[in-house]
């Protein structure tokens, strides 16, 4: 299947963070004209709210995977709202906790800004919890319009370390998806 690469980034730090992610990656897999490229491993962060980092919420798991996608940007956009919402995703506070979230950060070269979407995400290559799993994807990744992610990760002061309980996020091959 050809298509555009898309790069995803999904956080969880409610509930059981690894499930989620992992049940949020074969869901992701098995979208219509979609096929999994790639996931990283795991990272924790703090909790980064309206007013910054707060250690005091339940630190994320996060993760960045990439599939080849046929569809447009704005057909995914809505069956990843449709995962979160499966996940018990509740949209009460912007930079709330929540069971999962996930973001677009590139889709191929597009470039999109309306009330709906952005693309590349804005705030992708300032986020360490994003560039970090998303290097170990592609050492040669590059953020639309910003640059190198090696980069920008360096540039961040990449306070994510790798999580010890998120080892198989990526479904195992010939597992049911």
């Amino acid at each position: 299947m050809t298509g555009d690469r898309v790069v995803l980034a999904l956080g969880s730090n409610l509930g059981d963070r690894a499930a989620t992610l992992a049940s949020a990656v074969r869901d992701l897999a098995n979208l219509p004209g979609a096929t999994l490229v790639a996931v990283s491993p795991g990272y924790e962060s703090a909790a980064v709210k309206l007013d910054g980092v707060d250690e005091r919420a339940p630190r994320y798991l996060n993760a960045v995977l990439t599939i080849d996608y046929s569809g447009d940007a704005y057909e995914l956009l809505d069956a990843v709202n449709a995962i979160e919402a499966e996940h018990g995703r509740v949209r009460a506070e912007r930079w709330g906790d929540r069971t999962l979230d996930i973001d677009i950060i590139a889709f191929g070269q597009l470039s999109i800004d309306d009330a709906r979407l952005i693309v590349p995400h804005p705030r992708a290559a300032e986020r360490d919890f994003v560039l970090a799993p998303w290097l170990d994807l592609d050492e040669q990744a590059t953020v639309p319009g910003r640059g190198l992610v090696r980069d920008l990760l360096a540039a961040t002061g990449n306070t994510v370390r790798r999580s010890a309980d998120a080892a198989a996020l990526c479904p195992a091959p010939g597992a049911p998806r």
